[in-house]
């Protein structure tokens, strides 16, 4: 048990009290002065910045630049390059049907790279250039992976055709002489419900023999 009296211990926790609330009421009073000021100033332009770089959620304009063409088109944020480019665009090479990156059929090229459109934001897309099997040929000339694919039948229901080709001619693009274990990891993505793979390794020796040396 404390020797002190009581009175002087309940003085000195008034004290302290007394100390603490004006510490506190001081902290508010500059914290309240600095969000007048040069603090306040700062949160202003940083929210003025973000509010300049958020698109949407409604239509945006975008460019695309697709098979060396710019096209003008307003579409969402959330929009997909395949949802834009079949239902905005009506360039329908590119097919919609996982619309999960699972199947491959929605293959296009963004500078010379296969992804998956069907997984791209088209409002990501600007800036690069977009190749879409439309585009894989020189004028009425077929690019040599699609002629491979005509001589060697490789195709039936053709709706998986488009990314298979898309994907091929990207291998063969970044090596002439792409081996056939090369040409099978670059279609490891893709699915062909119909079981064509038969014709498609052929088609891809077929291309070699056009495209390597």
């Amino acid at each position: 048990m404390s020797d002190q009296p009581v009175g002087q211990t309940q003085e000195r926790r008034a004290f302290s009290r007394r100390l603490f609330m004006k510490g506190v009421g001081t902290s508010m009073v500059s914290a309240g002065a600095l969000s007048t000021g040069i603090a306040a100033g700062a949160m202003q332009e940083a929210q003025a910045s973000q509010e300049e770089n958020v698109r949407g959620p409604g239509m945006v304009p975008m460019t695309l630049n697709i098979n060396g063409h710019n096209y003008q088109v307003e579409a969402e944020p959330r929009e997909t390059l395949l949802e834009v480019l079949r239902n905005r665009l009506d360039i329908t090479g590119p097919k919609l049907v996982c619309d999960a990156g699972s199947c491959g059929a929605c293959t296009v090229w963004l500078d010379g790279n296969p992804v998956y459109g069907c997984l791209t934001l088209a409002i990501k897309a600007q800036g690069k250039k977009i190749t879409t099997i439309e585009g894989l040929a020189q004028g009425d000339k077929l690019h040599p992976v699609q002629e491979a694919f005509i001589e060697a039948d490789a195709t039936q229901c053709g709706f998986c055709t488009p990314g298979f080709v898309m994907s091929m001619s990207a291998a063969y693009e970044k090596n002439p002489n792409a081996s056939l274990d090369e040409i099978k990891e670059s279609v490891s993505g893709h699915i062909c419900r119909c079981g064509t793979y038969t014709q498609m390794l052929e088609a891809a020796e077929l291309a070699r023999g056009k495209i390597g040396g």
